[in-house]
């Protein structure tokens, strides 16, 4: 009996918006490479404009069709750059947006803040996406419909599993800070508040689906940034063998496209399904306990808003 062939991924995206963040390297300029190459619009977010602009020419580079690709300024470690690129993309989108991809995190450095004072990787992973998500809503439910429903795509990762979330300290301010122990708590706040997110969208009927994915151990350019930064011996221990025992950047990604393109429901948590989710095809992938916490998701829901300041949508104020 002949085998079906594999749903090639990403599907035709022609005439699909998708924003996608952190896309100067690794797994952000693999995934617009690909999208853009389907067909779609790829918005690419970028810090640094020259870099972006270089990211941007080489997406273009590899288009042989419809798609395309441009830079937007955004820095999720200031929440002012996020309300400015959050405008910027429903200026140029006439607000509909198909896809947003939260793919950008920075891990493992040393302790530092963000320019509204949060932890760095809690506000870089956790609270600006959060916030970009809410403030690109209206987008995302004008461009979805019934039968193809808009998406939000976070972007967890198998570090969710190493550690609780200490609500009342997430600025670590009361604890001795771990760098290990503090990007695991920003990446199950990743999945909380999909989770939530998928809850909230179910209760208001929105057209709208909220997944999330983790690439399992992909060589990118994560690993390289957390070393750069001047990691702790202990977080050196924990990234070197990741570059022994990871995918390739092209395999890390099918995750995070399945998440974005493919056959999904609300509440989805993909990642590679080979031994331990560190490669291999992309599929089902687990959560801890924690993560699955219904209640810890609603208090960081909330948590946010006040942090943040930004009505949460959906939500009273969406």
């Amino acid at each position: 009996m002949p085998t079906a062939e594999p749903q090639r991924l990403p599907p035709d995206l022609t005439g699909r918006t998708v924003v996608v963040t952190g896309t100067t390297s690794g797994l952000g300029l693999a995934l617009s490479a690909a999208l853009a190459g389907a067909g779609a619009r790829v918005l690419m977010t970028v810090r640094d404009a020259e870099r972006g602009e270089a990211a941007v020419e080489q997406v273009r580079a590899g288009i042989d069709g419809p798609g395309s690709a441009e830079a937007v300024l955004l820095d999720l470690a200031d929440l002012a750059s996020v309300r400015a690129a959050a405008a910027d993309i429903r200026s140029r989108t006439e607000d509909e947006v198909d896809v947003l991809i939260n793919n950008a995190a920075v891990s493992l450095g040393p302790h530092n803040r963000t320019r509204d004072g949060f932890e760095l990787q809690m506000g870089t992973n956790h609270f600006g996406p959060a916030a970009l998500t809410w403030l690109l809503m209206p987008a995302l439910r004008a461009a979805g419909r019934s039968e193809m429903p808009s998406r939000v795509v976070t972007t967890s990762s198998l570090g969710h599993r190493s550690g609780g979330l200490d609500l009342a300290d997430l600025r670590w301010e009361r604890r001795r800070y771990s760098p290990t122990l503090a990007y695991g708590a920003s990446k199950l706040a990743n999945l909380l508040f999909a989770a939530e997110l998928d809850r909230q969208l179910r209760l208001t009927g929105d057209p709208v689906l909220s997944v999330a994915a983790h690439p399992g151990l992909t060589a990118s350019a994560l690993l390289d940034n957390a070393l750069a930064r001047g990691s702790t011996w202990r977080a050196r221990l924990l990234v070197l063998p990741d570059r022994w025992l990871s995918q390739p950047v092209a395999a890390g990604i099918l995750p995070q496209l399945l998440a974005a393109t493919g056959p999904v429901r609300g509440g989805d948590y993909l990642g590679p399904t080979g031994p331990f989710e560190i490669r291999g095809p992309a599929g089902p992938a687990r959560r801890s306990a924690t993560a699955q916490d219904q209640l810890l998701a609603r208090e960081l829901w909330q948590v946010t808003a006040a942090a943040t300041e930004i009505g949460p949508d959906p939500g009273p104020h969406g």
